[in-house]
């Protein structure tokens, strides 16, 4: 027994459990490890034969026979654990709410001489929830629904497990995790663990499996070389828009994440028409940099006319700001925050695509790459290529590819 651990997540939904189960079972499995998750959710849906699991009614502590149901479930995948750590499986993750300490002593009493180790997800960032609310909402089992309803209905769910939740205080071995910053806030162990040391390294640190990091296509302003502003794409940039749709209408998109502005909310849509279903976030944490007073000029302009702006800019474009607007070094922290948004509302078994804007996807490429901040506002950042990035404990890939097609005379 000495290789294998249960690892019971806990939590209210829509806190990233599952996010992190994913991410806990394949950093294992590209350790070597035996690990399989066992998610209630899917089993749920699997078994719902005209019982309307998708109803926050089925959830209520009242409704005797959904409880019923839930827990059938849960002894379901408990004897799929048990089999699976016997048959030389080591690390089973059994994925659900499991808020209740009679839940948990039950998942504990069914694997005498097995370590088990609670993991609570906790996220305090309202922003993020509401979001990931939102996009909860959007899943298939509420398509029969308006997603006004959906909300509701998935709002009222959670009010369901808030009312019956219990602390993590008793058991031996627990870990409660901030999901938003992928921190740990608190931990308790009280024996020593099979893979801990690994398991506490996976959490806290970011792991990417395929981002797609676009910028959007050519603008008028682009073309006339002005800065800011919310220009619209020209013909060229929706030829490029389309294109990035041909290029990536096989490949799995699920969310693509764009600024508030028109041009990259322009390049995201023909995308975006290719899959089904996907869905467009506009993060505000992705707009280009505010060239505040020199918004719409020129750079010549800027030359000409505000000199001192230029001179100064120049030894050191990564901390300068521009007066009444900003600069790459006071934009920083929002763009961090925008990419922990995406990476708690994405799946982490499924694609990213940020449509960004040059500055603004710099930034984001020098969290992956650890670049000199001197060196940041040269980074190469082309309308015709895209970024790809993948990052895990075993490797760091980093792409830049052409998408366009080189017969249009680009």
């Amino acid at each position: 027994m000495g290789r294998k651990l249960v690892i019971v997540m806990v939590g209210l939904p829509a806190r990233g459990k599952s996010t992190m189960a994913r991410k806990l079972g394949r950093t294992l499995e590209l350790d070597g490890i035996r690990v399989r998750i066992f998610n209630n959710g899917e089993l749920r849906r699997q078994l719902d034969t005209n019982a309307n699991t998708s109803s926050s009614e089925f959830f209520s502590p009242a409704n005797v026979q959904g409880r019923e149901m839930r827990e059938q479930i849960s002894r379901m995948n408990i004897e799929k654990a048990q089999a699976f750590l016997a048959d030389g499986g080591e690390v089973a993750i059994m994925d659900a709410s499991n808020v209740t300490r009679e839940r948990r002593q039950t998942i504990a009493a069914a694997f005498p001489g097995v370590p088990l180790c609670c993991l609570e997800c906790l996220n305090a960032d309202e922003e993020a929830l509401e979001a990931n609310l939102e996009r909860k909402a959007r899943l298939k089992e509420f398509r029969h629904l308006p997603p006004e309803k959906a909300l509701e209905s998935f709002v009222k769910r959670i009010a369901y497990y808030e009312s019956i939740s219990e602390p993590l205080d008793t058991e031996p071995n627990r870990i409660l995790v901030d999901s938003f910053d992928s921190c740990i806030l608190q931990e308790q162990i009280t024996e020593v663990l099979p893979y801990y040391d690994r398991i506490r390294d996976i959490i806290t640190t970011r792991v990417v499996r395929n981002l797609f990091l676009v910028r959007h296509g050519e603008t008028v302003y682009n073309r006339e070389d002005r800065i800011g502003g919310d220009s619209e794409l020209t013909d060229k940039g929706l030829e490029q828009a389309k294109a990035l749709a041909e290029h990536f209408a096989t490949v799995r998109i699920p969310i693509i994440f764009t600024s508030n502005y028109t041009r990259t909310l322009q390049t995201a849509s023909p995308i975006a028409e290719r899959q089904d279903p996907c869905s467009i976030i506009a993060l505000p944490e992705f707009n280009e940099i505010h060239a505040g007073v020199c918004e719409g000029m020129t750079y010549e302009e800027i030359r000409q006319k505000m000199p001192h702006v230029a001179k100064a800019r120049g030894p050191n474009k990564y901390r300068y700001v521009y007066p009444g607007g900003e600069g790459y070094k006071t934009m920083e922290e929002r763009v961090h925050r925008g990419l922990k948004k995406v990476f708690f509302l994405n799946n982490y078994d499924e694609n990213i695509m940020i449509v960004g804007h040059r500055a603004v996807n710099r930034m984001i490429l020098s969290s992956f790459l650890s670049r000199q901040e001197e060196e940041i506002p040269y980074i190469y950042m082309p309308q015709d290529c895209y970024y790809h990035i993948q990052v895990d404990p075993h490797k760091r890939i980093f792409e830049l590819i052409a998408y366009r097609n080189v017969t249009s005379g680009w």
